[in-house]
């Protein structure tokens, strides 16, 4: 009996949101897609019941963002859970210990599909206990405890049963809009979150925000109440391009040039010329795009270095400061590590972690430099390794892409109309494509955080946005083609 026989019956039986029975408009897909994202923008308002919100940490700092996490709402989590479950299982599936077939046989796909949603409960657990309960993360309101006649215990229970709540909507979130909406969910959850920090970047005042935007900030300068000249002359150049209460002109750089290179490289493809045997004169292409795995990987990577800095922020609340073994020193509140192996391992996250001669080094230039060439490879070598995962488990190989040009009759002009003559042709282009795509986006990636982005936003965040706004909106222009012409719904499948 294998493990597949013995899981069944409880894989089987996990809940899941009933696929489609036929075509769903795309009016209908909007309107899905609509009220999930606004059930998400409501649940991040959410504020756990129970909660010392002036004492709360911010956990995931600036990963918040990628992680689609509403901080110190029930939406606390995000889809890190999700993630997490993904990574273990691309990794189980890519060293092929899991023995499904996903491609071809439907109980596999169930089974997965099942064993997908009970690692995100799994997940869920060892993400939101070690939160409420291993440190002074998420502490309990000592006011409510005494309303309600119990312990701080009792309350930390209570609030991590609202954690798992929200970790559990957010799943199902998900597979509604993948199922009866448009686009991914998790990619929509990260616009979404990214979206509002651009936006608050760009267009925040004292008024509404911790500090003002990058445009309230230059009408000050053009209606001279902060004047140019004696911040240059007592602050240096660097306030207009670096500092953070300044011009941020480098944020606003970097920032408009990602978003320039993100949609050049999305336009950046070798085409596989196709013919329909069957239909003389039908003619088609297969785009082998250069960020062929898409950006989505780099949530893979990002959430493995989250992972580990949130293991060495939980050692530092049971430890002290100083963790043994040269693990790593921290400051303050255990929120950033200051030396040692989690120093080390933290990527950059703005210009000031790294730009000594603006701030005064805080740390000595030799660990500062080996602190960005880890980052750099670690994302350059995570990129091309989950984008490689990406492209296997998710049917975008040469094998399975081989199959489904296949399966649509099509074959490539001057070879016979034989799967494995078209996989052998496929494999000329798709490894090596997706290992630079991914390596490329990860580079892009570091430099974005090096250069600071509008709002605060991390590179890895910006480009999911970017590239997931490109992708949503080729989605739509297919689905609007489809709702135009039904025949083409049938050459799409």
């Amino acid at each position: 009996m294998t493990w597949k026989d013995t899981a069944e019956p409880l894989l089987v039986r996990m809940p899941a949101v009933r696929r489609p029975e036929g075509h769903v408009p795309f009016k209908r897909k909007l309107l899905w897609t609509a009220g999930v994202l606004v059930l998400y923008f409501f649940l991040t308002n959410v504020k756990l019941f129970g909660l010392d919100i002036d004492a709360s940490q911010n956990i995931f700092g600036r990963f918040g963002s990628i992680l689609a996490s509403g901080q110190g709402s029930i939406m606390q989590l995000g889809i890190g859970p999700i993630v997490t479950a993904s990574i273990v299982l691309q990794l189980l599936g890519g060293a092929d210990l899991l023995g499904l077939d996903t491609q071809n046989d439907p109980r596999d796909q169930i089974l997965y599909q099942g064993l997908q949603k009970l690692l995100v409960l799994v997940m869920i657990c060892l993400t939101g206990l070690p939160m409420v309960f291993a440190g002074n993360f998420l502490p309990a309101d000592q006011a409510v405890a005494s309303t309600l006649g119990v312990g701080a215990t009792a309350v930390k229970g209570l609030i991590f049963a609202q954690i798992f709540v929200g970790g559990v909507l957010i799943l199902f979130m998900d597979e509604v809009i993948s199922k009866w909406g448009v686009g991914s969910g998790i990619g929509l959850f990260i616009v979404a979150g990214v979206s509002q920090r651009l936006l608050g970047g760009l267009l925040s005042t004292p008024f509404i925000g911790n500090q003002s935007g990058i445009l309230h900030t230059w009408f000050l300068f053009a209606t001279g109440e902060r004047a140019i000249g004696p911040v240059l002359a007592t602050q240096g150049i660097q306030t207009l391009f670096v500092t953070p209460g300044g011009g941020r002109l480098l944020a606003l750089i970097t920032t408009v040039l990602i978003f320039a290179v993100v949609v050049y490289a999305e336009s950046v493809r070798v085409e596989i010329p196709l013919s329909n045997a069957r239909v003389k004169g039908a003619r088609g292409r297969f785009p082998v795009k250069l960020i062929y795995a898409s950006v989505l990987p780099m949530i893979l990577v990002r959430a493995l270095q989250a992972n580990v800095q949130f293991l060495g922020r939980i050692l530092c609340s049971q430890l002290g400061n100083t963790l043994p073994a040269g693990l790593g020193t921290y400051g303050g509140q255990c929120s950033q590590p200051t030396g040692g192996l989690f120093y080390f391992l933290a990527p950059i996250q703005t210009p000031q972690d790294w730009m000594w001669w603006l701030q005064g080094a805080t740390q000595p230039i030799w660990q500062i430099m080996i602190r960005i060439g880890v980052d750099l490879t670690f994302m350059l070598i995570g990129g091309a390794i989950f984008a490689i995962f990406w492209v296997e488990t998710t049917d975008m190989g040469p094998e399975a892409t081989a199959q489904q040009i296949h399966n649509s009759g099509m074959q490539i002009p001057g070879f016979r109309q034989n799967v494995g003559v078209i996989e052998k042709v496929l494999e000329r282009y798709i490894p090596q494509v997706t290992v630079i795509g991914g390596a490329l986006v990860g580079l892009l990636a570091v430099l974005a955080n090096m250069m600071g982005t509008i709002g605060g936003v991390s590179g890895t965040g910006l480009l999911l946005t970017v590239s997931i706004t490109y992708k949503l909106y080729e989605e739509i222009a297919e689905e609007q083609l489809m709702e135009m012409h039904p025949m083409m719904r049938q050459m799409f499948g």
